[in-house]
């Protein structure tokens, strides 16, 4: 009930951000179609977002969580941990400063390793460059709003980080609509680029300003030191460069896949970016929610000898995942068509610019489930502190990527690229789990088995039910809002009721869960938690 309660949290927050990303997206779709700016506005934010989520809210947070959690509840309790947050914060302000002024600079050769090709088209590469080092100090400003969401996830409050993004989104959509009155009617969307860039970097400072409020709140006292490089600052560092790729497969593929993708025709970045933000819908509210659950929990089951109830909470939580991103991979896949159209087509953006997005999605969720998953099972590694069994995982899935990459782009395209992601991110699942379950750490049982065997059942009775729905309403995708609304409206509806239907019939859902949701309960302590999550 305990990660039910905090994935809760965490999802449901992470949802309205991803609500207000869709509704970025959206806007930003109509406002640049998939041109040139469209392009060089993707790839500055590509840089220091897709940086984030390696270092940030990757590496640094899976090897900084798991110490702090135990400087926290060790002998030297408050006082310990709130010296090795100081220490940790007193370098790492240094070294992030000291990397977003050097990528500033060194920006054109960046831009040249990942989109040489822009060279060709007049002007797209300079406007790349110039947005990119518009957009990079957001890496350091987020990055330090991470270590502050690490402090309080590792305390179990995990609305402030969960929130912050919504932040990001909401400066974001100020920037496209002031971006767009300051062009006017058939003016230079450069203009709408700058806004665009320039909202990210201003988004960095709410955030930082955010979390700063609510780790003051929460009574946590940060001092900014002289750097000194104590033994637990060399071990996190030590931590951190193997968790760069054990966490950040996905995120190393997005370089990957930056790459491929130059090399395609104008709009083929844009494009990638914007079908992915239909995958990270779930993949958002899902994987990021419950891995950053259960890493502080897993810690504390470690540590403390349970190993029953470390394999019980991953058990719990790779049964959440796949209840989750099963049906949702399933649904995108059915009506990748109807959600391009609907939500994305308008303004420049063309309704052949959808029909290849469509397929661009339906390649990038057939990996959904392994994405999800990969975020549950990385936890068993670096909870035990092991950050460096998933780099061997993480680089043989990155060079499985380039390969496929070498011989399907040249032939399918944007589409080839996406699926090549998709298939890469199955095998690093596939290879975390076999060593997991080598190891001891964790091993697939036969109930979690009949578990995902159910929930096939009704994801299949789903996708049959909006199969035969999708054709019935082909022309309102298209039509006014109102249509669009409705028609999807009917779709989303008629896809929950019939899997919530199934699944409950079949037992794919937990009734005892339910059953102990639905019931109304008096307002519990701290304690009451504590007691819940290790029955």
């Amino acid at each position: 009930m305990s990660l039910l309660k905090n994935v809760g949290t965490i999802g449901g927050l992470t949802a309205i951000s991803r609500v207000f990303g869709f509704a970025r997206d959206m806007l930003l779709a109509r406002a640049l179609g998939a041109g040139l700016a469209a392009d060089a506005f993707q790839l500055a934010f590509t840089l220091p977002n897709t940086f984030r989520r390696l270092f940030a809210e990757g590496a640094f947070s899976v090897a900084f969580v798991p110490m702090y959690s135990r400087a926290l509840h060790g002998d030297g309790g408050e006082e310990a941990a709130e010296k090795f947050a100081g220490d940790v914060l007193a370098v790492f302000v240094w070294v992030l400063l000291a990397f977003s002024a050097l990528a500033m600079i060194v920006m054109p050769g960046i831009v040249w390793v990942l989109a040489r090709e822009y060279q060709d088209i007049p002007g797209k590469f300079e406007l790349s460059v110039a947005l990119s080092r518009v957009t990079f100090p957001y890496l350091g400003l987020v990055s330090l709003v991470a270590m502050l969401s690490g402090l309080l996830n590792a305390r179990s409050r995990f609305g402030p980080g969960a929130f912050a993004p919504v932040l990001l989104n909401i400066t974001l959509i100020t920037g496209i609509l002031t971006g767009a009155w300051l062009r006017g009617p058939g003016g230079d969307d450069t203009i709408v680029a700058y806004a665009l860039a320039v909202s990210v970097s201003l988004a960095g400072v709410a955030q930082l300003a955010y979390l700063a409020w609510a780790t003051r709140k929460a009574g946590v006292k940060l001092k900014v030191t002289w750097p000194k490089l104590t033994p637990e600052v060399k071990r996190l560092g030590a931590l951190i460069l193997p968790a760069t790729f054990g966490a950040g497969i996905y995120q190393i593929s997005q370089f990957v896949d930056t790459f491929f993708a130059t090399q395609l025709p104008q709009g083929s970045l844009t494009l990638l970016k914007l079908a992915d933000r239909l995958n990270q819908m779930p993949l958002g509210i899902v994987g990021i929610a419950l891995g950053t659950a259960i890493l502080p929990m897993l810690s504390r089951h470690i540590h403390s000898g349970e190993a029953a109830e470390a394999q019980r909470l991953q058990t719990q939580a790779f049964e959440m995942a796949t209840l989750l991103t099963l049906p949702a991979a399933a649904a995108l896949a059915v009506c990748a068509p109807a959600f391009t159209a609907a939500f994305f087509v308008g303004g420049k953006f063309t309704a052949g610019d959808g029909a290849i997005m469509a397929q661009i999605v339906i390649a990038l969720v057939a990996g959904l489930p392994a994405y999800v998953i990969v975020k549950i099972l990385n936890p068993g590694f670096f909870a035990r502190e092991d950050t460096r069994t998933p780099v061997w995982t993480a680089l043989v899935a990155l060079v499985f990527n380039v390969v496929l990459n070498v011989f399907v782009v040249r032939s399918y395209g944007i589409v080839g690229l996406a699926a090549a992601t998709a298939c890469s991110a199955s095998l690093n699942c596939l290879l975390l789990y076999a060593i997991l379950h080598k190891r001891g750490w964790f091993h697939f049982t036969l109930p979690l088995a009949g578990k995902i065997a159910r929930q096939l059942v009704a994801t299949a009775a789903m996708a049959g039910a909006l199969i035969w729905v999708m054709p019935l309403m082909a022309t309102r995708y298209h039509g006014g809002v109102i249509e669009r609304v409705w028609s999807l409206s009917v779709l989303v509806g008629l896809g929950l009721v019939i899997f919530g239907l199934v699944a409950f019939a079949t037992g794919a859902v937990d009734k005892r869960v339910l059953g102990q949701l639905r019931r109304r309960r008096p307002k519990r302590t701290a304690e009451d938690d504590e007691i819940l999550e290790v029955q």
